[in-house]
């Protein structure tokens, strides 16, 4: 496993993942929304593709 996967917990992947579908719904663009989540496009969409579907209610 590459050290990118070990900054975050799953919880906390999908927890920024639901900030971001909020930001964005406020009409934030993604860069900027990335920026406020600390984290680069990159980790957004790859967490997006990985992480999307998941939810832990």
């Amino acid at each position: 496993m590459d050290m990118a996967r070990n900054r975050h917990t799953t919880e906390q992947i999908i927890s920024k993942l639901r900030e971001a579908e909020v930001e964005l719904g406020k009409g934030l663009p993604v860069p900027q929304v990335c920026k406020k989540l600390g984290v680069t496009e990159q980790t957004y969409y790859r967490w997006r593709k990985e992480y999307g579907g998941m939810r832990t209610d």
